[in-house]
């Protein structure tokens, strides 16, 4: 059996451990994986620390998007999160490497999306989907590729990959929603920032950016990270 590597601990206190994932590395289990997921390597993680620890999954991410989720330690914490989501995070962004010169510097899509009987999202109409809202900023182009920051103000299911590829610029490595170009080997979306508001913090992490992004974009991945070393990985306690 191939070794697994050491997790990458974000950040970790008596109520939260935050992870960074790895790309094609599952959140959770399906009937076909139930070891080789990142919430068996949690949980394995903290029982090291007392067998009778449990570790709870507040979000997920795709099989091969990597960056931050994260984990409850229990089950009121994960709770409080999962109900109070958009009072709680109030920011989650991404860097995302799509096929094509993205013409705008800038932009806001909104739609509304549904899933389909083959488990992919596509647009529809008000009546029948959910609003979806994400922001990008084109950080660098050329004629092939071009270099993403996303922020996204909805969380739906797969909301990134389809409003890109419904935009004419999938994500590479992105089979399911169009993209004909895999460069990395993986798909080309990392969630690189998270900021939260809980029990009277703020906190705020970034991820490593994968070593792939930098040997594609490298000055622009190494200005990215610069101003993201402006708020690091904080916590401000607002208890005062």
């Amino acid at each position: 059996m191939k070794k697994q590597k050491k997790m990458d601990i974000i950040y970790e206190d008596k109520e939260l451990l935050i992870i960074n994932k790895p790309a094609g590395l599952l959140t959770i289990a399906t009937e076909k994986e139930k070891i080789n997921t990142l919430y068996h390597q949690a949980r394995e993680y903290i029982k090291k620390q007392n067998p009778q620890y449990k570790i709870f999954i507040v979000h997920r991410l795709d099989k091969d998007t990597s960056g931050i989720v994260i984990f409850a330690k229990n089950e009121k914490v994960k709770k409080e999160m999962q109900n109070n989501w958009n009072n709680i995070v109030f920011l989650r962004e991404y860097l995302a490497i799509v096929e094509g010169n993205v013409q705008k510097k800038s932009d806001t899509i909104k739609s509304y999306l549904k899933e389909n009987s083959q488990f992919k999202v596509y647009s529809t109409n008000s009546r029948k989907g959910a609003l979806a809202i994400t922001y990008y900023e084109t950080l660098k182009r050329t004629k092939a590729y071009s270099l993403l920051k996303i922020r996204i103000k909805t969380g739906r299911k797969n909301q990134i990959r389809a409003q890109l590829k419904e935009i004419n610029h999938p994500i590479i490595g992105d089979k399911k929603y169009g993209s004909h170009k895999n460069p990395l080997r993986r798909m080309g979306l990392h969630a690189s920032c998270l900021g939260i508001k809980i029990n009277k913090k703020i906190i705020i992490l970034n991820s490593k950016i994968p070593k792939e992004f930098k040997n594609m974009w490298e000055s622009e991945i190494f200005n990215y990270e610069q101003e993201r070393k402006r708020y690091g990985t904080i916590t401000e306690n607002n208890s005062k």
